[in-house]
């Protein structure tokens, strides 16, 4: 195998992975906060907001380490690409001008992670209220 084919299917296979997972992530999450928005509407028990509040919590945060660990994979052929791509002419070195002209808002890393934080912050929310509705005395 040739280093240029090892080093990009190497890539190509972790950042498909990468949007796999953040897609799954989706679809669970929907998933979960119909559970707690049917729980809301038709007035389950508190813990039952409780407990759906912390699976959005857990899920979040396996997603947020799923993440992590494919950029780490990416960010391993990233190099060898860069290095490969000065063979080519300037206006085919994808990585140069990436880096030279993308901002810091339009950036899969800041999409992901902007609704895992979100989704976290709603799960701890609904966790939160459904342990102290739990609490109170009826």
């Amino acid at each position: 195998m040739h280093q240029r084919s090892y080093l990009w299917e190497h890539y190509r296979f972790n950042a498909e992975q990468r949007l796999k997972g953040f897609n799954f992530f989706v679809v669970l999450s929907m998933f979960a906060e119909g559970g707690i928005f049917t729980a809301v509407e038709k007035g389950f028990h508190p813990l039952s907001l409780a407990l759906l509040g912390g699976f959005v919590v857990i899920l979040c945060a396996v997603f947020w380490l799923v993440d992590a660990r494919s950029r780490q994979l990416l960010s391993l052929a990233t190099p060898g690409l860069k290095q490969l791509e000065q063979e080519l002419p300037e206006e085919s070195r994808l990585f140069t001008r990436d880096r030279d002209c993308r901002g810091t808002l339009a950036r899969y890393t800041f999409a992901i992670r902007t609704l895992l934080i979100a989704q976290f912050l709603f799960g701890t929310g609904v966790a939160a209220y459904g342990l102290y509705q739990w609490s109170m005395p009826s």
